[in-house]
């Protein structure tokens, strides 16, 4: 066993004022046990250790020994510096480069040093590479969809899904498998390369979908998604904790942890459709989200077209203006 990271401890004069603003620069809570005057205020970071803040007498007289550098998720490199020095920070040294690269140091304000970089979207374009699909697309996409569907009235699940011969309980209830079965691949300590993971699978009626899982009936509309949101935890959970080396098994091709994060959200998207087409209700995801899985499973696909309306060609469910529509599909779940 090997020791973790718990808490990034910062000595300060002020430990609830300090935290707040790092509370807002992380656009998280402190705690409600906090309060101000406290020699000790702690901000739980997501996905990472958590900063505790703690008073001491001593003023910071010289450079940090160990600094925090910060990388925007929806922003740009200039667009979080400038919200940060709203916030109270302090521009200490700028090294951002004519070219887009490069980052800017700044410092709280209790004159602790920080960085600024790039987020992964400005890499990504700096550097010609795409984004990868991440376990937390694999939340995004669950979530949206588990929100579109709760709107939906209870009493039109036995509704056929679109296009599919299966109700909108009974896709539902395959995308939750379909999750699950991702999920389950990455757990064994040496995935199987030449099959599932063998798990029982079976059918609610003849005609509907295969699975492994099924929601009780008993538990309505609302106990359905539940499952759903569940499977979507499993794999994101998954995802991320498994090494980026690791490979399992899929029928189109041998796959690693973020070609299943692709392969949920992109059953998450495409099914969430089918279930809104046959309730004939609008459902259209975020721009970018299809544009990550359409580059890492559909790599071919054109790439100057409307992102959901390719994935909806690509996967069979829509006309794409000037190419022939798609009635056989799979995608590239092999790693690129």
């Amino acid at each position: 066993m090997t020791s973790l990271v718990h808490h990034v401890t910062i000595d300060c004069a002020d430990a609830y004022k300090l935290a707040g603003f790092w509370a807002d620069v992380l656009g998280v809570s402190m705690s409600d046990d906090d309060e101000p005057g406290d020699p000790e205020a702690l901000v739980e970071t997501p996905g990472g250790a958590a900063l505790l803040f703690v008073a001491v007498p001593e003023a910071k007289s010289i450079k940090n020994r160990l600094h925090l550098d910060l990388m925007p998720d929806d922003r740009t490199r200039d667009e979080e510096v400038e919200r940060l020095l709203a916030l109270g920070a302090t521009l200490v040294a700028d090294h951002r480069k004519p070219n887009g690269r490069g980052w800017a140091t700044l410092a709280d304000p209790e004159g602790n040093e920080f960085c600024v970089e790039c987020g992964a979207a400005e890499r990504a374009a700096l550097s010609g590479t795409r984004l990868p699909v991440t376990a937390d697309d694999v939340t995004t996409a669950v979530r949206l969809a588990v929100d579109t569907l709760g709107a939906f009235p209870p009493d039109t699940w036995t509704t056929p899904a679109g296009s599919l011969e299966w109700t909108c309980w009974e896709t539902v209830e395959h995308m939750s498998d379909d999750l699950f079965s991702y999920a389950v691949r990455l757990g064994p300590r040496t995935p199987p390369l030449a099959g599932r993971v063998p798990y029982r699978s079976s059918r609610a009626r003849e005609g509907g979908p295969a699975s492994r899982v099924f929601a009780d009936p008993a538990a309505g509309p609302s106990g359905l998604l539940q499952t759903l949101e569940a499977s979507g935890a499993l794999l994101a959970a998954m995802v991320r904790s498994a090494s980026p080396d690791l490979r399992a098994h899929h029928a189109y091709g041998i796959s690693d942890p973020e070609g299943f994060a692709a392969m949920g959200v992109v059953e998450t998207l495409v099914h969430t459709h089918d279930v809104a087409e046959g309730l004939a209700r609008p459902w259209t995801p975020p721009v970018d989200l299809c544009d990550r899985a359409l580059a890492r499973l559909f790599p071919d696909a054109p790439a100057d077209e409307d992102r959901w309306a390719v994935l909806l060609w690509a996967t069979g469910r829509a006309e794409l203006p000037g190419r022939d529509r798609v009635t056989s599909w799979k995608w590239h779940s092999a790693p690129l």
